[in-house]
């Protein structure tokens, strides 16, 4: 697929997907039920992580009755109280983790392949219907970037691995996310005092 050099959204979408992908075809066929984050396992991640890229196959195109959704962090400001308890994300998780069996790799290969091919085959302006209001697929895939990024750190260091080396501009992009994400939990004086060396760290985390 040859993407334009100069679209940084998108080629920044694109590198995180095939690094979550890159990272789930490592894992090994008995490491599936290994813990990995809180209460999953690495299916269960995985699942959890592959949700980023199946929502754009949901809402790509759909119409939505909420507002527009200007930035990745309008929208995550209007998922932050609305998206479910605890029990019920996890469980989504671990719904979404059975559904790549009986290959997790593979599926995940497919939904990559998929989600990549239907995103460049639409403008950056397409509609994108999410349950809290309406974006642009360029203000979208900001969020989805977001999402892989963070959780394909959550599985290299699960396995051990390293982080896959074309995740630095996805990773700088997200951590300008994170700083603007902090101010929604009244953190964002901590994440800096512990992102210049302060022997502060955060309390609560800022990932949605």
């Amino acid at each position: 697929m040859d993407h334009n050099p100069g679209n940084s959204v998108r080629n920044n979408f694109y590198a995180s997907a095939d690094a979550f992908s890159a990272l789930v075809s490592q894992i090994p066929p008995d490491s599936w039920e290994k813990t990995a984050l809180g209460v999953w396992n690495l299916r269960d991640l995985v699942g959890h992580t592959s949700r980023a890229l199946l929502t754009i196959e949901s809402y790509l195109g759909k119409p939505s009755t909420g507002p527009d959704l200007l930035s990745a962090f309008d929208y995550f400001a209007a998922v932050k109280n609305t998206a479910g308890s605890a029990e019920e994300v996890a469980q989504r998780g671990r719904e979404a983790g059975n559904n790549l069996l009986p290959n997790p790799a593979s599926s995940v290969s497919n939904i990559v392949t998929r989600v990549k091919d239907l995103v460049e085959g639409n403008t950056d302006d397409t509609t994108v219907g999410t349950p809290w209001g309406t974006m642009t697929l360029e203000r979208y895939l900001p969020t989805r970037t977001f999402e892989l990024t963070v959780h394909s750190l959550d599985i290299s260091r699960t396995l051990g691995v390293a982080t896959p080396s074309n995740l630095g501009p996805s990773i700088s992009e997200s951590l300008e996310l994170i700083g603007k994400l902090a101010s929604l939990h009244a953190e964002a004086d901590e994440l800096l005092l512990m992102l210049t060396g302060r022997p502060n760290h955060l309390k609560t985390t800022c990932v949605v």
